[in-house]
């Protein structure tokens, strides 16, 4: 099945003129599709901490089941971030903010939560 694409600029015609409006909903679900791609794996090293809970294994391998959930949880928190950051403090706010300093944001974000 081909997926419909989206223009990435519409045009409008309101009351007052033709306004450039930018349209990212093909990006939105892509995103969202993503992010609960990366959910549903964190779900998977949940189930696998528990399974070895039960199982009474050994406790260093809890612990790098854990240390790589902690990993997951922090990429998928970057990432969140970086699509608020992108979307709604870049491109959909009313006090927009440039895209140079939305940029440094985010590789600041992505810095702090390695």
């Amino acid at each position: 099945m081909k997926m419909l694409q989206y223009p990435v600029l519409v045009y409008n015609i309101p009351q007052m003129g033709i306004i450039k409006e930018k349209i990212a909903m093909a990006q939105h679900e892509r995103e969202k599709v993503k992010l609960l791609q990366r959910l549903r794996r964190l779900r998977g090293q949940l189930d696998a901490v528990e399974r070895s809970l039960e199982a009474d294994e050994e406790c260093g391998g809890q612990l790098m089941l854990l240390a790589a959930i902690r990993g997951a949880i922090n990429s998928l928190m970057a990432e969140v971030l970086e699509i608020h950051i992108r979307f709604h403090l870049a491109d959909g706010a009313k006090e927009q903010i440039a895209p140079e300093l939305a940029e440094d944001l985010i590789d600041l974000v992505r810095a702090y939560l390695k």
